[in-house]
């Protein structure tokens, strides 16, 4: 019976799992359960089979002694564990329930068994009467997601599985054949790749900028596949277009733009997202170039730090400015752009000839975490007519925290900037903006006035088919993840959460700044969560500085890297950068860390390296 007003769920002790019914504590025939919450829940007509992993508001449900991990623990595989729907039947076992022949559509009856293995693709909707079979199939899949999830954030599990490619190609048959997979064989691919993904969302990954798994924008991201559609005309895609529309208003009131005026696009990541800011710099100073091409135009210089991410140099080479087109300006020792040694280069180009039309400062370095001075890079812009653009990929989310935003001062003069939730604010990947101060420039530069899309007789604001400004023409739709997390956080949500990543950044940096075996990259207290630092082990700390001892240290951070994934404890990135030999880069930003997963890191780092 189901009260669908209170939507309270019963289901008969008998019909549960026999550890499970020790679990309700009732003495009664009929268990009383809360609202679904975990991933053994299966909607038919209004009908729930569910296993809640929550408590139920008028009494508990955990018996006295069983904590809540062992019933997880239940659930998920370390106790006894049920049968999974889908697996191949033992010998000698009782023959499955047989599909229902009801008439019902969608079918109300409840969950009958599926046995995947002689089950394929082509039985799933829209086959007819395929109804139970996808909804049990999809809730096979949404138990195999689920265990994940919950595993990334467990600390007793590796970060990684690590195998070579080579095991990995001997051990399992990835090839695509001609003939059809079975569903069982379906779902076993998806617990093979799951087992050897890398858990970006656990608490001890560091490796990446973008880390965390975030349950709100987990959610958007299935809605978001759900719904598959393009984001090119508001006919097919109203929902998702008008919340692109609100959000990178959001986005540009934040930078600093007056009513968050002028326009913007989610693009497929931060590099796509800096060549769209110099495609749309060069349309600018020369509107002939989208018909005639460079031929039309003389030779164009761009300026970016020579900490700056390569992307600028690459969407020059996309854009046939060239490589030697890009024109790496010093940095002093914490890595900022140094604004004279700008202005020095850029009065050289112009002696030479060459026209400058983009300076690309970086807000928050990939490597150092730095962000140059924005001020005095806007006033050399405006001095010399030049477009300014800011690469805030990794540094953006700082707009989000009252405390950290001053290191953006002077984003508000850009003519651009980029933009990555995916990063610091922990959206799911890919959530990149491009957001430009000059509205209706974008849609001049890109637009090619497709008849067949972008029809002018339609019965709508077609200002609101955004499709023509883009480079794509199929877009995803990146913005649902990042609104409704906004929505579910609120501004000072995220705040809270980029402060914590902030705080743990300091916290490590004052346990190894004066610690015996660690040597700083560079002096200070880091302006983001970047971490620049050298492990020097007991064999190397009484050598002298110099090229035998560098030889050594070189070699220290791949060995290390080497050794934690192959225990699979934690990763954490290193490089090498100028003169300075391969060290660890740590970078937080994901709010599931805690000081105890700096300290484990630390003491890891020391078992792994103090033989070497």
């Amino acid at each position: 019976m189901v009260n669908k007003n209170k939507a309270v769920i019963w289901l008969a002790v008998s019909e549960l799992h026999p550890e499970l019914t020790k679990y309700c504590g009732l003495g009664h025939k009929r268990a009383r359960w809360g609202r679904a919450h975990s991933s053994l829940s299966l909607w038919k007509a209004g009908v729930v089979i569910c296993v809640s992993l929550k408590p139920v508001r008028s009494g508990n449900w955990s018996r006295p002694g069983t904590s809540h991990k062992g019933m997880l623990a239940l659930l998920y595989g370390d106790a006894e564990k049920p049968v999974e729907t889908g697996a191949r039947a033992a010998p000698g076992a009782a023959e499955p329930r047989p599909a229902c022949t009801c008439d019902k559509k969608p079918c109300g009856c409840q969950k009958a068994e599926v046995n995947y293995a002689f089950l394929h693709s082509t039985d799933l909707l829209p086959a007819c009467n395929g109804e139970i079979t996808t909804m049990s199939f999809l809730q096979d899949i949404v138990d195999i997601l689920l265990q994940y999830v919950v595993k990334s954030f467990d600390r007793t599990t590796k970060v990684i599985d690590f195998h070579y490619p080579n095991e990995l190609l001997q051990e399992y048959n990835w090839e695509l054949a001609d003939q059809p997979q079975t569903l069982e064989e379906i779902l076993l691919n998806c617990r093979t790749t799951l087992k050897y993904a890398i858990k970006t969302g656990h608490p001890r990954y560091f490796n990446q900028l973008s880390t965390g798994l975030d349950m709100v924008g987990l959610a958007a991201d299935w809605l978001t596949s759900a719904a598959n559609t393009n984001m090119f005309t508001y006919e097919i895609a109203p929902v998702f277009v008008l919340l692109e529309y609100v959000t990178l208003r959001k986005m540009r009131e934040m930078v600093g733009w007056p009513g968050g005026c002028g326009d913007g696009i989610f693009s497929p990541g931060g590099a796509i997202s800096n060549m769209y800011a110099m495609l749309i710099a060069r349309f600018k100073m020369f509107p002939e170039v989208k018909e005639k091409g460079m031929a039309a135009i003389p030779r164009l210089v761009a300026f970016t730090s020579e900490h700056s991410h390569f992307s600028v140099k690459k969407g020059a080479a996309a854009l046939g400015i060239g490589t030697d087109s890009v024109i790496l300006i010093r940095c002093d020792e914490r890595g900022k752009m140094i604004p004279s040694d700008l202005e020095r280069r850029i009065l050289e180009a112009k002696q030479k000839g060459f026209v400058p039309f983009l300076v690309s400062a970086t807000a928050g370095t990939t490597v150092y975490g730095a962000f140059d001075p924005l001020i005095a890079i806007a006033d050399i812009c405006k001095k010399y007519k030049i477009w300014m653009h800011v690469d805030g990929a990794w540094g953006g989310g700082l707009l989000m925290s009252r405390k950290h935003k001053w290191k953006l001062n002077g984003v508000e003069r850009a003519n651009s900037v980029t933009w990555n939730p995916h990063k610091m604010m922990g959206v799911p990947l890919q959530c990149s903006a491009l957001l430009v101060r000059e509205e209706g420039l974008m849609q001049s530069c890109n637009q090619m006035h497709a008849s067949y899309l972008f029809q002018q007789d339609k019965h709508y604001d077609l200002s609101y088919d955004t499709g023509d400004k883009a480079l794509q023409c199929g877009r995803h739709v990146d913005v649902f993840k990042l609104w409704l997390m906004w929505r579910a956080k609120g501004t000072t949500g995220f705040e809270a959460q980029i402060d914590k990543c902030l705080e743990l950044a300091e916290y490590l940096y004052n346990k190894i700044k004066n610690r015996e075996g660690y040597e700083m990259v560079f002096d200070g207290k880091p302006q983001h969560t970047n971490v620049c630092f050298w492990y020097i082990p007991p064999s190397l700390r009484s050598m002298e500085d110099n090229e035998e001892r560098m030889s050594r240290l070189m070699k220290v951070a791949p060995v290390i890297k080497a050794r934690m994934m192959e225990y699979g404890t934690t990763m954490v990135s290193y490089q090498p950068l100028g003169d300075k030999v391969n060290f660890f880069r740590m970078v937080i930003s994901n709010p599931a860390a805690t000081h105890q997963d700096i300290d484990f890191l630390i003491d890891e780092i020391e078992r792994l390296g103090q033989d070497l």
